[in-house]
């Protein structure tokens, strides 16, 4: 089965009246008022000021996914290594099988690296049978990783596989991480399967 999505799929929904705000450097944001006791709180809660950096002068990536992982209570994690060569393939050839009806959610981790991320979302469509579902996902703002923080992991929103013989079959799927400016950090295609039982 072909699933034949074009960009405009898996552009992000757009809240309304919200508008991208003004990008600063991270110098920029060390430098607001120190007097104040909420922007210095939302500062914290970046991660600014905590630890000395561990962006990699050489690797001019913003966002590095390091891994995916969906999890299903009584079970053990799948864990999907990105930093290993042909991970992204794996996730496109070797479904997940998921039973019928079974609660679970994916996570991910990834490191920030050179400036702040602002406005990071996941968005995934699901194709089966010419039916397209779409899903968004907040993920956040995220300072750069530094010694104190070196990664960040978000655990997504859970789900419940849908039940019953006309749900179960194969599945495909397209997924991007995005941000507020537009910028697409990894987007692959994968595949999983709804079956009666594991």
């Amino acid at each position: 089965m072909s699933t034949a999505l074009g960009n405009e799929d898996l552009v992000p929904e757009q809240t309304e009246g919200f508008k991208v705000g003004e990008k600063k450097t991270i110098d920029e944001y060390q430098k607001l008022d120190e007097n104040d006791e909420s922007l210095r709180k939302w500062k914290e809660s970046l991660g600014l000021g905590s630890g000395n950096t561990i962006s990699d002068p050489n690797d001019p990536r913003k966002v590095i996914l390091l891994s995916l992982g969906l999890e299903v209570e009584g079970r053990p994690d799948i864990v999907i290594d990105l930093t290993q060569k042909g991970a992204l393939d794996t996730l496109n050839k070797k479904p997940f099988t998921i039973k019928e009806g079974a609660t679970f959610r994916m996570k991910a981790r990834f490191r920030v690296q050179h400036e702040i991320l602002s406005g990071m979302k996941y968005v995934q469509v699901v194709s089966r049978m010419g039916a397209k579902t779409k899903m968004q996902e907040m993920i956040g703002s995220y300072s750069p990783n530094t010694t104190d923080k070196p990664e960040y992991e978000k655990k997504f929103e859970s789900e419940t596989a849908p039940s019953g013989m006309l749900f179960r079959g194969h599945y495909e799927a397209v997924s991007v991480f995005t941000d507020d400016d537009k910028n697409e950090y990894l987007k692959f295609k994968w595949a999983f399967d709804i079956k009666k039982d594991w």
